[in-house]
């Protein structure tokens, strides 16, 4: 029999599977690629998930991208946001939707979650678990394996297909039990203990607020831009954003793609700035004022506009003006 569940790479859920399969059951890893994941950098989804799937033997994993429809559902969440802009309630029901949907697709028996019941104030209290799965379409065939004993049987527990005896009574949030389980099951790597969430982040939830806020159709490809640099409004409405480091830099150049404005330091060591309109000018004093080295007289900018390039040499270049205060440093 067939049991799938959502898989984070974190040791909740990593421990959630290893119950089902110890029930026996064949289990179906379902993990989310959201560009909101802070436990890596990659476009192909949380690194750790990978880890995890091998520390259980190699179950089969499906990964299921969140598209721009979650962008839509950050934007104007049924049950709210947290303290950032993290839409716990409303992500928690359409990533069950999504699994349940597969679960049906593959002829699975119940969905499962390492959620723990008094983990997280938003999403994790009892009513909130009770909303979630309502909402989700798949009542009753919603397993929480760690706080099982707290919460009311579900329908494969009711059925015999799965031992309630054998689920546990975690709750709080207090991970004893779980690291106990950790090392008496050979679970020796696991991360987003934290919950790996960039929109609780108070710096990017501000320039995901403001973009959602000027932008009709919100795009899932839009959002590297807002992870990186330093974000400066500029006077025209437009914004500037100012690489800090060399990787920030290279990131700007891969996301530029001819759309917006990139301007590249030539024979000079400063940062690259990227223009969402084409205030040459500004963006030049910008990258001007941000540059910590001395400029030689033979320095050059070189300016991608669209489809267009060139360069503008340093006589050509507006006076230098104080560094501005970043919208978010």
């Amino acid at each position: 029999m067939i049991a799938v569940g959502l898989l984070s790479g974190g040791l909740d859920s990593t421990m959630a599977a290893k119950m089902m399969i110890d029930q026996g059951f064949t289990v179906h890893a379902v993990n989310f690629v959201s560009p909101f994941c802070t436990c890596t950098p990659k476009s192909a989804g949380c690194s750790a998930v990978v880890t995890a799937v091998k520390q259980l033997g190699g179950i089969h994993l499906e990964r299921i991208v969140l598209g721009d429809e979650y962008l839509e559902m950050v934007k104007a969440p049924k049950h709210g946001h947290g303290r950032g802009l993290n839409p716990c309630i409303d992500c928690r029901i359409m990533k069950l939707r999504r699994a349940g949907e597969y679960m049906k697709s593959v002829g699975g028996e119940f969905l499962f979650t390492g959620e723990v019941l008094g983990q997280r104030p938003m999403s994790q209290h009892r009513r909130a678990l009770e909303i979630i799965e309502d909402e989700s379409g798949f009542k009753g065939y919603v397993l929480r394996p760690l706080s099982a004993q707290f919460l009311e049987p579900t329908l494969p527990e009711l059925k015999g297909i799965v031992d309630r005896n054998k689920l546990l009574d975690i709750a709080g949030r207090s991970r004893k039990v779980q690291l106990s389980y950790a090392v008496e099951n050979d679970i020796t790597e696991y991360q987003c203990a934290g919950g790996g969430c960039l929109l609780t982040d108070s710096t990017f939830a501000g320039r995901l607020k403001e973009y959602l806020a000027i932008t009709e159709k919100p795009s899932r490809n839009d959002m590297p831009l807002l992870r990186i640099g330093r974000h400066i409004a500029l006077d025209n409405g437009e914004k500037a954003v100012v690489a800090r480091t060399e990787e920030e830099g290279e990131k700007l150049i891969r996301i530029f793609s001819n759309k917006g404005t990139l301007l590249l330091p030539l024979e000079f060591s400063g940062p690259i700035v990227y223009l969402t309109g084409s205030d040459i000018q500004r963006g030049i004093q910008l990258l001007v004022s941000y540059t910590n080295r001395d400029i030689p007289d033979n320095a050059r900018i070189l300016v991608k506009d669209g489809l267009k390039e060139y360069e503008v040499a340093r006589a050509q270049w507006p006076e230098p003006s104080v560094r501005p205060a970043p919208v978010e440093s």
